[in-house]
């Protein structure tokens, strides 16, 4: 089987031999795409009239979208190119070799035997002392020596945390670091993006109210940091929380807010849309881009597949977490630009220094239903690329 994507061809040979079917998936865009159609045409028939050869280019595009659409397909694992000795891949590997066999059960015996008891030691020690030590921070009362408290809390917890994941963490530009007074904005690929972060420095979080053992250590740990959670279902709370993160912001001498706006974890192969929300508080914006290694363990947490605790048992069980941050210059609103196009902007130099696919989709298509106004859009994009001109039908 060949596949062609531009000028890059990649070749896979079955067990029988090479196979002759080649299918091309193309990157230029729809008007390039339909547009190279048409000058196929016979000279009579090159204007901008609908002709049933245009039928062939909706098909292949309504095909290709069946077979594998560029969002749902972010919400799952990313597959390797080669395998890595974990069953983590939504793809089931068969028999090889003997000796594949025998390396790779040494593998689990390592992983789960050695390698699976002192993570979870580890981790029990960093989460049993972050509840225990916020709850007891928190009953002092208001002063610089309970920030202090906080932050030393807070910093040694998740550098536990971090080792009871074997994570091996390049931090890169660290004087782009967040500084107090501003927000920093990151892509979102599993709840250790905290971990991850937090382990270079302290942070007041924003984020969606859990259950269970993440509800647990959500409770904990705002008594001693103003960090603020939400439930996303309530209007109400999310003027409250633009009011709290306007009066965060104002003090310069409060933790810099981490906020993740994609809302929901993607599976770190791209940067899905922005929500404005962040970027209509003002204040200086620090982006910063989490780009994991999964050729060691796969990082993405699927909520909808794998609870909490199943998730952490995944992380525990793999072989290390290692992953590259990279802190950005710091960004401003320009004078004239609304917030839909500052975080566009700021979603782009994220993508583009980890190396990840930039797409417009909103990640809240992971729970709910394509909306309407998703529809009508491909369908005046559509009709504009028919018709020849722009459709406001």
């Amino acid at each position: 089987l060949q596949l062609e994507v531009g000028i890059e061809r990649v070749t896979f040979r079955s067990k029988g031999g090479n196979c002759s079917h080649c299918v091309c998936v193309y990157d230029g865009s729809m008007e390039q795409e339909i547009g190279e159609l048409r000058r196929c045409r016979p000279k009579s028939l090159a204007g901008g009239e609908f002709t049933l050869s245009d039928i062939f280019y909706f098909s292949r595009k309504g095909i290709e979208s069946i077979v594998e659409d560029e969002v749902t397909q972010r919400f799952s694992s990313e597959e390797l190119a080669s395998w890595n000795l974990l069953t983590r891949t939504n793809n089931n590997f068969h028999y090889i070799s003997l000796r594949l066999t025998v390396i790779w059960g040494l593998g689990v015996a390592i992983r789960y035997c050695i390698l699976l008891p002192l993570r979870i030691t580890l981790a029990a020690i960093g989460l049993s002392w972050l509840v225990i030590g916020t709850t007891l921070v928190g009953l002092l009362p208001s002063s610089r020596m309970k920030n202090w408290l906080s932050e030393l809390v807070h910093l040694m917890c998740y550098r536990i945390c971090a080792r009871a994941l074997s994570a091996t963490i390049h931090y890169h530009n660290k004087e782009n670091k967040p500084r107090k007074g501003g927000i920093c904005v990151a892509n979102h690929t599993s709840p250790i993006d905290v971990v991850i972060l937090a382990n270079d420095g302290c942070y007041a979080m924003v984020g969606q109210v859990h259950g269970g053992l993440m509800g647990v250590l959500q409770r904990s740990m705002v008594k001693s940091c103003p960090h603020v959670w939400f439930e996303r279902s309530e209007m109400k709370d999310r003027h409250l929380v633009t009011t709290r993160l306007r009066n965060h912001v104002a003090d310069k001498e409060k933790l810099p807010i981490l906020i993740f706006p994609e809302g929901t974890c993607i599976n770190n192969t791209s940067v899905m849309m922005f929500k404005k929300g962040s970027f209509e508080i003002g204040g200086r914006i620090y982006p910063v881009t989490i780009k994991y290694d999964p050729q060691f363990g796969d990082a993405f947490w699927n909520s909808g597949k794998y609870n909490m605790v199943s998730y952490l048992l995944r992380m525990m069980t793999s072989w290390a977490i290692v992953c590259n941050v990279w802190y950005l210059p710091a960004v401003e609103r320009q004078e004239g630009e609304d917030a839909v196009h500052f975080a566009n902007r700021v979603k782009s130099a994220i993508a583009r220094q980890g190396g990840l696919e930039d797409l417009s989709w909103d990640g809240g298509l992971k729970r709910a239903k394509v909306k309407d106004t998703y529809k009508e859009q491909q369908q005046k994009k559509y009709s504009s690329m028919i018709v020849g001109e722009d459709s406001s039908d």
